[in-house]
């Protein structure tokens, strides 16, 4: 192997390491924001909402971050008395509302989650329409909720989500749109996890973004050496530089010893 390329190649490793260290000893930081913009007729957001999203709760991850899901999507506000059209048609119009008003009614996403995941598991299911299944469920009182859809208050929570999604930069194409840090993800949006750990500049990192970080690591090797190499030869680099990478690695104390 040419010494020179090594030499290249792992400072560009060790720069990447090393900014993943110093990030562990910035000072606090204020939570990740964590948009969701979404309808939920949609079966790409419900996929999401369904097989993605829990992770977030499944882990430490939740404690760096503020989730914000916003039931509006692609609708649209039709004039002169404000109406609303959903493009899934009623019953997205209606679990939008459902789902607004539980946000308003449970502000806390670990007392709103639950009831929103339950209601998009039915979607995924194509069982939506007994949505109200999941007051029984999930042992709540169903009242808070339906009184909000009943009345005017449930169209005030959908015109506020409609401001918001329509004052997006850059405007939003499709759903789910998802923004970390007020950036999109565009189609990367499955992978939110690593756009959290990279946005958090506080001390107490996560569990789960430190194996995102080594994940990192480990893509940015990659990378290098088949650029430099090609994509064949490049295998047995990567078997010759992986155990002395990581040691020094773990002598650093950015990877822990197994």
């Amino acid at each position: 192997m040419d010494a020179l390329r090594l030499l290249f190649i792992l400072s560009i490793i060790i720069s990447s390491s090393s900014s993943i260290s110093s990030s562990s000893s910035s000072s606090s930081s204020p939570k990740v924001s964590f948009e969701i913009y979404y309808e939920t007729l949609c079966p790409y957001c419900s996929n999401l909402i369904v097989n993605y999203l829990p992770k977030l709760f499944e882990s430490d991850l939740i404690l760096i971050t503020d989730l914000k899901l916003i039931p509006y999507g692609n609708a649209k506000i039709r004039s002169p008395n404000s109406t609303i059209t959903c493009q899934h048609g009623p019953w997205e119009c209606l679990l939008n509302t459902v789902e607004a008003c539980a946000i308003d009614a449970w502000p806390d996403v670990k007392d709103y989650f639950p009831f929103v995941y339950c209601v998009e598991s039915l979607v995924y299911k194509k069982n939506y329409t007994y949505w109200e299944t999941c007051f029984d469920k999930l042992g709540l009182d169903a009242s808070p909720v339906t009184d909000c859809y009943n009345s005017e208050r449930g169209k005030e929570l959908e015109l506020k989500y409609a401001a918001v999604t329509n004052a997006l930069q850059p405007p939003h194409t499709y759903v789910p749109w998802v923004v970390v840090d007020g950036q999109p993800l565009y189609d990367d949006y499955r992978d939110f996890a690593s756009y959290i750990c990279k946005a958090y500049k506080g001390t107490d990192i996560p569990s789960a973004c430190t194996e995102s970080s080594v994940g990192s690591i480990r893509k940015v090797k990659t990378n290098l050496i088949h650029s430099l190499y090609g994509e064949e030869a490049s295998k047995s680099v990567l078997v010759q530089m992986g155990t002395s990478i990581f040691s020094w690695l773990q002598r650093k104390n950015i990877v822990a010893s197994s």
